[in-house]
């Protein structure tokens, strides 16, 4: 008789961007005259700036000649792929990697699920509340013990340091979804601690184009110690508009150890290329031949001029916001206005509400956790007319 993995038994019966979806179609099923515009799920809007779409076209051709023809990869990526990876992203910040610390995949959200295989189930983990749903379920389906810390207005969103020391911890900053982002001296503050007690800390960094501000880090590596304590996962989702396509890197240094049941101290990238090469085949050659076009000056260019239009847009959603009186934070190093909720409205009567009168789809906070209760998520992702129409109607209610 086979038997389920029964940790799935305690996932919530529904994911929360499915949920969303649901309820949006249904609302306009049964109002077909309406117009809902959708500040909700975090995909971007297209299209892929023209310097991607050529180094596509030029892999699509390659694909089509027997010359030029790529077949299977290796499964860490290419190496003029993870070379132009620690080039162009990281050297500059006084940052260097070995092209062998450097995995492609297809995109942060596979890596941040799949890196804890190679860690054992009875790590305990220390999560961030309100977070990004993908953090907290993979561990729950793991059958790992979870300690969530509360992150608030009041810390600035910053949790405090857990009084049960954990194994493992997951940071992301910018933040999904409170939109804040994390300076330097927040950030040491977590690396020397997760040092100091041998954990290891999982730094999800997908939205590090939106950095502005001055004392906010592009990379924990820029932290002293991160290397002998954190894995960074990035992506060219947000960066590029690569949500369709499918690309992101993940950094496990060499300098990373984690430990056997026996005590012996082992080297994570060896245990990560392992897994890699026994259950994944590689990134798409296309998709690669793009993440290398988005890593040029005309790509970084390109791409910042997008990534311009969604700051503005976050500006109009966040301002407009405030000036019907309602709390905002983030957004300002992130494409996520984070907002208290009117009246003592729950996230989901908020929703409910937004939805039924002024046809606007944001998502609610409890979806990311118990402290999201009472707040609601913007994104600044989209068209500038969608976000100026959405605070019209918003401000009108």
């Amino acid at each position: 008789m086979i038997q389920i993995n029964s940790n799935f038994q305690h996932l919530k019966p529904s994911y929360l961007f499915t949920e969303i979806v649901d309820r949006t179609r249904a609302y306009e099923k049964s109002h077909p005259e309406a117009k809902v515009l959708r500040l909700g799920v975090g995909d971007v809007r297209g299209p892929l700036v023209p310097v991607v779409i050529d180094a596509l076209h030029r892999a699509v051709d390659d694909l089509a000649t027997v010359e030029r023809f790529h077949g299977y990869g290796l499964e860490n990526g290419p190496s003029w792929l993870r070379r132009r990876i620690v080039d162009f992203d990281y050297a500059p910040r006084g940052i260097r990697f070995d092209d062998e610390e450097v995995f492609i995949s297809d995109g942060a959200g596979s890596d941040l699920g799949n890196l804890t295989d190679i860690l054992d189930l009875h790590n305990r983990v220390a999560i961030t509340d309100p977070v990004y749903p993908a953090y907290f379920d993979t561990n729950v389906m793991a059958g790992r013990t979870i300690d969530l810390l509360p992150c608030s207005p009041e810390n600035e969103f910053c949790p405090a340091l857990p009084e049960q020391v954990p194994d493992l911890i997951y940071l992301c900053s910018p933040n999904n979804p409170t939109g804040t982002a994390m300076t330097y001296k927040q950030l040491q503050m977590w690396v020397d601690y997760a040092r100091e007690n041998h954990a290891l800390i999982i730094f999800d960094n997908a939205y590090e184009a939106f950095i502005e501000s001055a004392d906010v880090p592009h990379s924990i590596y820029e932290i002293e110690g991160a290397r002998e304590c954190a894995i960074e996962v990035r992506s060219f989702s947000k960066t590029a508009g690569f949500t369709g396509v499918r690309c992101g890197y993940t950094i496990v240094p060499n300098a990373l150890y984690g430990y056997s049941s026996t005590g012996e101290r082992v080297a994570l990238n060896p245990l990560w290329l392992r897994r890699v090469c026994t259950k994944y085949n590689g990134t798409s050659y296309i998709a690669e031949r793009g993440g290398e076009a988005v890593l040029t000056d005309e790509g970084r260019r390109q791409n910042m001029e997008r990534i311009a239009e969604y700051h503005h847009n976050a500006d109009i959603i966040r301002q407009g916001l405030q000036e019907i009186g309602m709390q905002v934070y983030g957004g300002v190093d992130s494409p996520y206005i984070w907002a208290r909720t009117p009246d003592g409205m729950s996230s989901w009567e908020y929703f409910d509400y937004l939805l039924n009168t002024a046809q606007v789809v944001c998502t609610p906070g409890v979806g990311f956790g118990k402290q999201g209760e009472g707040f609601v998520r913007f994104s600044a992702f989209g068209l500038t007319a969608v976000a100026e129409e959405a605070i019209r109607r918003i401000q009108n209610k």
